[in-house]
């Protein structure tokens, strides 16, 4: 399991939490980023994604970041076929994904206490066989991907549709999120929101 430093997590306050998968209750995020980089490789644009920036664009839905990243460099990249290279790179890295430990170890003292859910920019196939990996799937009463939603993080409608499911006002839910989109999705839809740090907060500086 692993460790992101401690964590200010309300007692009370809210009637259901939303959690983000990735980076948050699960410690995936340097698996994705070697998929990333695997996968850009693939499709002929090694080094593109720095790691900084990988962070920062947390929580994004995978085509949004090509997208971005072809504005960026002036590339070509097509979305779909990245997006599918990155998944088959970071299934491939599921045994190295673990839990975080002060995030799972409050998910688990609510289970059957309150509701729960997963919002994520992840798509449905993947974040199935993330939770599947670290044992984890029949903690949560919804599971809110970006197949579900229009409009990915930073927007709010993954924690909207959550709340919605959960059958609880957006503004009585607890978010757990760890990228900036994340928050500010969480932000706007009107919930409470603890920020998980993010593994380069803590990162050695040169």
């Amino acid at each position: 399991m692993a460790q992101v430093g401690p964590l200010e997590l309300p007692e009370s306050g809210y009637e259901a939490v939303v959690f983000d998968c990735d980076g948050t209750l699960v410690d995936s995020m340097p698996a994705h980023f070697e998929a990333w980089c695997d996968a850009l490789s693939l499709h002929g644009a090694k080094g593109v994604l720095k790691e900084d920036v990988f962070y920062a664009m947390g929580g994004r839905p995978t085509k949004d970041i090509v997208v971005e990243l072809n504005d960026e460099y002036g590339l070509k990249l097509d979305p779909v076929s990245v997006a599918l290279s990155k998944r088959e790179a970071f299934l491939k890295k599921l045994h190295s994904v673990t839990l975080i430990d002060e995030v799972a170890d409050f998910a688990r003292g609510l289970r059957g206490r309150i509701p729960m859910a997963i919002a994520t920019g992840g798509t449905r196939y993947v974040i199935e066989k993330t939770l599947q990996a670290v044992g984890i799937s029949d903690w949560f009463d919804e599971v809110v991907t970006a197949d579900e939603v229009r409009i990915g993080k930073p927007a709010p409608d993954i924690f909207l549709t959550a709340a919605k499911l959960l059958g609880v006002s957006p503004t009585k839910c607890l978010a757990l999120d760890d990228a900036p989109a994340g928050i500010m999705a969480a932000q706007c839809a009107g919930m409470m929101v603890v920020s998980v740090p993010s593994p380069l907060d803590f990162a050695p500086r040169s």
